[in-house]
C-alpha cells in the first residue's frame, strides 16, 4: 500500500519514523512518499488509500469546530462550556474517508475511492456543496449534487460525513417560502431552527397509529359530503393539467384558518412565478401565518426537486409528533416520479415498464405512509397528505397513477369536460371515492348528505336516456330540474370555502327540494343567500349542528327556508 504525505517543508527523520510506525500499526506494510505543497505551511496531510489525516491548523481547527458543535445549543451558561472544552481538547488521528470527483454534469457526480460509504450518506465536495449518494458499485459510487455542479469539477476531492440527509426543523419555519435544504428563499433572512430531522424515517407501525376518524374539512361541499377527508388520511388529487387541483388544495389550506392545523404546501417542479403567486394569495388571505411553502421548481436541479417531498414531509412530522394537525400537500407526484427517473437513468439504472425504473412504487409509497393519526401515548398528532398526479387524457390506468391509487386511502378525480362545462370544482363524482367515508364526517354533515351521492347517479344515468327522447313526461321533467339544482349547488367558486353549518344547511334544503323550481343558472347565489338567511334567523343553528342534526333542527331550518323563498316571491 502506497501513502502520501503533504507539507511546505519535508518531515524530519524523526517525525517520518513516527509517520511510518502510525502507517505500519493502522494498514501494515506501507510505503511513503513526500510531496511538497504548499498548501500546508503549518503543518502536515496525510493520504493512506481512501483515508485523509489532516494535521494542517485548518484541520485542527475543524476538528475543534466539530466538538465546539456537539455542546448543546439552548443550554444555560454556555461560557463554562466553551471554556471546559477548549481547555480539554486536543487533536486526534481522525481518518476522513476521501473520494475524487472521475467525472460531474447533469446533477450527477461519479466519484472514487469512498470505499465504505453508505447508500443515502451525506458527503462534501471540497467547494462547499453537499451531495447524497444513490448508486453503490464496486469501483466507484454516484452522488446527486446538492448545488450548482459547474462548482465541481474532475479531480476535487469528496469527504464523507457518516451522516444521513437532513432538514432544519421548528415553528420558525411557519410564513415562510423555503427550498428542499430547508434555506429561506423569500428575502424575509433566516430561519431560527429547533432543531434537524432526517429527510427519510420509518413510518408510525400500526400500534402507533390510532383510526382516522376526526374531520379535516376542505369548506368544498362536494368533498366533504360526498368524498370527506379525515385526520391522518391520504386522499389523492387527480386529473388533467389545468382542471383545478391546485384551486382544491388551494382552498383546502384557506380552510384551516383558525382550526389549529399546521399547513405544509410542496411545490415539486412548479414554476417560481406560480409559486410565488401561490404564496402571495396565502399571505393576502391570512393563511400564511399557518402554512410553510417548500419549493423546488422547474429552474432548480433535478437532486432537489428528487428530496423536496420528502423534506416536507420531515417538516410536517416535525409538528405531528409535538401533537399538532398537520395538512400537506404533494404538487404533484407525477413530476416528482420525472425527476427520479431522470436520476435513475443518469446513474444508469435499469429503466422499468414505460421507463420508469422498478421502484418508483416504493419511492411514493414510503412517503405517503408516513402520513398517520399517531396514538395518544405518541401525543394524538396527525399528518393529513393530499398528493396531486396529473393525468394524460384522463387515463387513471397509467403507471404513476395505478401506483398511487393504489396507495393511498381514495382520490379526487377532476374531469376536463366538466371543467370546460363550467362545474367547477370539476369532481367527478362516479370515479372519486373516500376509502375512510363517513367515519370522516360529523354527524350533522353525515345525516345532510343523506341521498346526495345517489340522487346525482340517478340525474346522470337519466340525462343520458333523455338525450334520444322528444317528449318527457312531468316526472321525469321534475327529477331532472332537481339533479341539475344538485349539480349546480356543487359549483363553488375558488377562495370561499363553506363552513361545516353552511354545508350542512345547504345540504338540507337541497335535499328537501328547497331549490328545485330555482333556474339552474340562480341556484348558487340562490342557495348562499338562503342560507346565510337561514343561520343569521336562527342563531343558535352554529351550536345545534356542531352536535349533530336532529328532526327539530330539520323542521326549523325548512320553516326558514320556506319562508325566505316566500320573501323572495318563489
Amino acid at each position: 500500500m502506497k501513502a502520501k504525505i503533504y507539507s511546505k517543508i519535508r518531515p524530519n527523520e524523526t517525525q517520518e519514523k513516527r509517520f511510518a510506525e502510525f502507517l505500519r500499526e493502522k494498514y501494515g506494510e506501507t510505503e511513503l512518499e513526500w510531496e511538497e505543497s504548499s498548501l500546508y505551511p503549518d503543518g502536515f496531510r496525510l493520504e493512506a488509500g481512501g483515508d485523509v489525516y489532516d494535521w494542517s491548523v485548518r484541520g485542527r481547527l475543524e476538528q475543534l469546530k466539530t466538538a465546539l458543535s456537539a455542546l448543546p445549543k439552548n443550554g444555560g451558561n454556555i461560557i463554562p462550556l466553551l471554556r471546559e472544552t477548549v481547555e480539554n481538547w486536543s487533536p486526534d488521528a481522525l481518518a476522513e474517508e476521501c473520494g475524487t470527483v472521475l467525472s460531474v454534469g447533469d446533477g450527477i457526480a461519479s466519484v472514487d475511492g469512498l470505499e465504505r460509504a453508505a447508500y443515502g450518506e451525506i458527503v462534501l465536495f471540497s467547494c462547499g456543496i453537499k451531495g447524497m449518494i444513490q448508486d453503490l458499485r464496486a469501483e466507484s459510487c454516484g452522488v446527486i449534487v446538492f448545488g450548482n455542479c459547474r462548482d465541481i469539477a474532475a479531480g476535487s476531492r469528496v469527504k464523507r460525513t457518516g451522516k444521513t440527509a437532513g432538514i432544519p426543523v421548528g415553528k420558525g419555519f411557519l410564513g415562510r417560502v423555503v427550498d428542499a435544504l430547508g434555506n429561506p428563499i423569500d428575502g424575509e433572512g433566516p430561519v431560527e431552527a429547533e432543531g434537524c430531522r432526517p429527510i427519510e424515517n420509518p413510518a408510525p407501525g400500526i400500534v402507533d397509529r390510532q383510526p382516522v376518524d376526526k374531520p379535516l374539512e376542505t369548506g368544498l361541499l362536494v368533498i366533504d359530503a360526498m368524498f370527506p377527508i379525515g385526520r391522518g388520511q391520504r386522499e389523492l388529487i387527480i386529473g388533467d393539467r389545468q382542471t383545478g387541483k391546485t384551486a382544491i388544495a388551494l382552498d383546502a389550506i384557506l380552510n384551516q384558518k383558525g382550526k389549529g392545523v399546521i399547513c405544509i404546501y410542496v411545490a415539486i417542479g412548479q414554476k417560481a412565478s406560480s409559486v410565488a403567486q401561490f404564496a402571495g394569495t396565502l399571505k393576502a388571505r391570512g393563511a400564511l401565518d399557518y402554512t410553510v411553502v417548500l419549493a423546488a421548481n422547474a429552474g432548480d436541479s433535478t437532486p432537489m426537486q428528487y428530496i423536496a417531498p420528502y423534506s416536507g414531509c420531515a417538516l410536517a412530522e416535525y409538528f405531528m409528533y409535538a401533537g399538532r394537525d398537520v395538512l400537506i400537500v404533494y404538487d404533484d407526484l407525477s413530476k416528482h416520479a420525472v425527476a427520479y427517473r431522470t436520476l435513475s437513468l443518469l446513474l444508469e439504472r435499469s429503466p422499468g415498464r414505460e421507463a420508469y425504473p422498478g421502484d418508483v412504487f416504493y419511492l411514493h409509497s414510503r412517503l405517503l405512509e408516513r402520513a398517520a393519526h399517531l396514538s395518544d401515548t405518541l401525543g394524538g398528532g396527525s399528518m393529513t397528505a393530499l398528493p396531486v398526479v396529473e393525468t394524460q387524457a384522463g387515463d387513471v390506468s397509467a403507471y404513476i397513477p395505478t401506483n398511487i391509487i393504489s396507495i393511498t386511502d381514495g382520490q379526487i378525480f377532476l374531469e376536463s369536460e366538466l371543467f370546460f362545462e363550467g362545474q367547477r370544482p370539476a369532481v367527478n363524482i362516479g370515479l372519486s371515492v373516500s376509502r375512510v367515508g363517513g367515519a370522516a364526517q360529523t354527524k350533522a354533515v353525515k345525516r345532510a348528505a343523506g341521498t346526495i351521492r345517489l340522487d346525482l347517479a340517478q340525474y346522470r344515468e337519466m340525462e343520458v336516456f333523455t338525450q334520444f327522447a322528444s317528449d318527457l313526461d312531468p316526472a321525469t321533467k321534475k327529477q331532472l330540474s332537481y339533479g341539475q339544482g344538485l349539480v349546480r349547488l356543487l359549483r363553488q367558486p375558488q377562495y370561499a370555502p363553506y363552513s361545516q353549518a353552511e354545508e350542512t344547511v345547504m345540504l338540507v334544503c337541497a335535499l328537501h327540494h328547497m331549490i328545485e323550481d330555482i333556474l339552474p343558472e340562480d341556484v348558487p347565489s340562490f342557495a348562499r343567500e338562503m342560507t346565510a338567511y337561514i343561520l343569521k334567523n336562527i342563531p343558535s343553528l352554529g351550536e345545534e349542528l356542531a352536535e349533530d342534526l336532529t328532526d327539530d333542527t330539520v323542521k326549523k331550518i325548512l320553516e326558514k327556508a320556506e319562508a325566505f323563498r316566500a320573501a323572495a316571491g318563489r
